[in-house]
């Protein structure tokens, strides 16, 4: 198919790639006109607008920070919605507010146009390796249709449900990953007070019911050893994502406590300065607040209580 992608950032880049080596022709923009260096080389065409993009193309992609990136490339003389045509569908991969999702909608349906919010889960690896989840909210038929040009693009994608829907089930996987990381913080903390090695405790409650479903295996690679940096998904992202989350709680009268608690958290941590530091970085708080030493467990104990692991 001719596809037109926008935001070829950390995500956009690989996911863009594994497109255009599925053999599909490619039309691209992106804000900064080096980021599509790569792709350009590839074969794909550099378009000057968003708009230009969606002229040229059959189905279109962005892949964005946020909400108020979505917004700047869809609206405007020069946005997306101007150059859409009728039955054309954009699948958005930005983690983004269904709010914003669901408000947009009637705009491309003015015009005819498709639009369906498809956020993406797998990283940056996931994004280079083809090894990502797709979570597809809006119209069944066009994800139907286009499923040739997702699964270049992930091996897992997946309708949810109506618009919005894949923001929705983002929000509550990064959500859930924010909450669990800063209650782990808060009960490995105690533990290490209480006298036990980290490294000991982290390997005991890995054997309990919770343990053996790999919960705790996330502490090993950044909480344990103390290293936030380089970061696989930053801080400054997941302070959105939560951020999002908790907004779309208090509008749909949820209440998330311990979400808006992992938000303060959040944000302690972005008013350190942390935020392009990884996203667990704010589990560095709750160690200053036990009063324990900063930890730096070996990785090489680290790796070797996994290996051990896949031997049994």
């Amino acid at each position: 198919m001719r596809v037109g992608f926008i935001g070829l950032g950390t995500m956009g880049s690989g996911i863009s790639a594994n497109m255009r080596k599925a053999g599909h022709e490619m039309v691209v923009h992106d804000a900064r006109r080096q980021a599509a260096e790569k792709i350009c080389a590839a074969g794909a065409e550099w378009a000057d607008s968003p708009k230009a993009v969606a002229e040229a193309t059959e189905v279109v992609f962005t892949s964005l920070p946020g909400p108020k990136e979505f917004e700047a490339v869809v609206r405007g003389d020069n946005g997306l919605i101007a150059g859409m045509s009728r039955g054309q569908p954009l699948f958005d991969l930005t983690t983004n507010s269904p709010t914003v999702i669901r408000n947009l909608e009637p705009l491309f349906a003015e015009r005819g146009a498709v639009l369906l919010d498809s956020p993406v889960s797998g990283g940056p690896a996931g994004a280079h390796s083809g090894k990502m989840a797709i979570w597809v909210g809006g119209d069944e038929q066009q994800f139907n249709r286009h499923a040739g040009v997702l699964g270049a693009m992930g091996d897992q994608a997946a309708y949810i449900g109506p618009i919005g829907a894949g923001s929705i089930a983002k929000l509550v996987h990064n959500c859930t990953s924010a909450v669990l990381g800063v209650a782990l913080a808060e009960v490995f903390t105690m533990g290490v007070k209480a006298g036990v090695d980290p490294v000991d405790l982290w390997e005991a409650v890995r054997q309990g019911a919770t343990g053996r479903v790999r919960t705790f295996d996330r502490l090993g690679q950044r909480f344990l050893t103390g290293q936030h940096d380089p970061a696989d998904f930053a801080l400054r992202l997941l302070h959105k994502d939560v951020g999002l989350a908790v907004g779309l709680g208090r509008e749909v009268g949820v209440p998330m406590r311990l979400a808006n608690m992992a938000y303060e958290e959040l944000t302690e941590a972005m008013n350190r300065g942390w935020g392009t530091r990884n996203s667990t970085v704010g589990q560095l708080l709750q160690v200053e607040r036990a009063g324990i030493p900063p930890l730096a467990a070996d990785p090489e104990r680290i790796a070797a209580v996994l290996d051990a692991d896949k031997q049994k």
